[in-house]
């Protein structure tokens, strides 16, 4: 019974300790990104609004949101960073294509009458 008082606390400030590593893991990440931020940049803020960087300083960062719409933001309320995916269209590596085989009616038919 000495015991329990011990585990019951070490049970609760064990998962604590790793949450908050977890969140300062990701504050450093994210000021991370911000610092690292560039001229030409496609960027997502925290409201959510896309645009590209246009021009920064040390506190803030100028977003163009429409062409020749310039709006100025700080830079702790840019979220994230748009890397935009390649399409099939621009990938140089062509898939070949899927070869389809056509079923009979009576392999059809037995198919879906099986049941």
């Amino acid at each position: 019974m000495d015991f329990l008082f011990p585990l019951l606390i070490l049970a609760l400030l064990v998962p604590m300790f790793f949450g908050i590593r977890k969140q300062k893991r990701e504050a450093e990440k994210v000021a991370t990104m911000q610092d690292s931020l560039a001229v030409g940049d496609q960027v997502i803020t925290t409201s959510g609004l896309y645009g590209t960087v246009v021009d920064l300083d040390e506190r803030s960062v100028d977003l163009e949101i429409a062409e020749d719409v310039v709006t100025t933001w700080l830079r702790q309320a840019i979220r994230e960073v748009r890397v935009e995916e390649p399409t099939a269209a621009d990938s140089a590596v062509e898939t070949p294509a899927e070869t389809t085989v056509e079923e009979s009616a009576e392999q059809t038919e037995t198919r879906l009458t099986k049941d």
